[in-house]
């Protein structure tokens, strides 16, 4: 069975990170989360309980959790979150720092 996945993106000069799992048979739901830093901007739940019987479980949970994965994605890169985004302080990256740690004035 497949634990998860987890791809890193860059959109809008900032790198965020996707992440989906599965519960398993126990807790039969598909968690997808979409990280900025350590700050959650959206997540996603669905269950498959409805399903945990049919013969193919394995199969049909993965590719549930890819287009979950997927769906995220594109809603990041459609620029649905940006509100979201917008309200929450972001850190500097390393780019925008001196060797010294200083925010530089551009």
């Amino acid at each position: 069975m497949v634990v998860g996945f987890n791809h890193n993106v860059v959109y809008k000069r900032e790198v965020f990170h996707v992440q989906t799992e599965d519960s398993g048979r126990a807790n039969p739901q598909i968690t997808t989360l979409l990280y900025r830093g350590g700050t959650i901007i959206a997540s996603k739940k669905v269950s498959y309980a409805d399903i945990i019987k049919i013969d193919n479980l394995e199969t049909v949970v993965e590719e549930l959790m890819k287009e979950q994965h997927k769906e995220m994605l594109r809603r990041l890169k459609n620029g649905e979150f940006d509100d979201r985004i917008a309200a929450i302080p972001s850190s500097p990256s390393s780019a925008d720092t001196s060797p010294s740690g200083k925010i530089e004035d551009r």
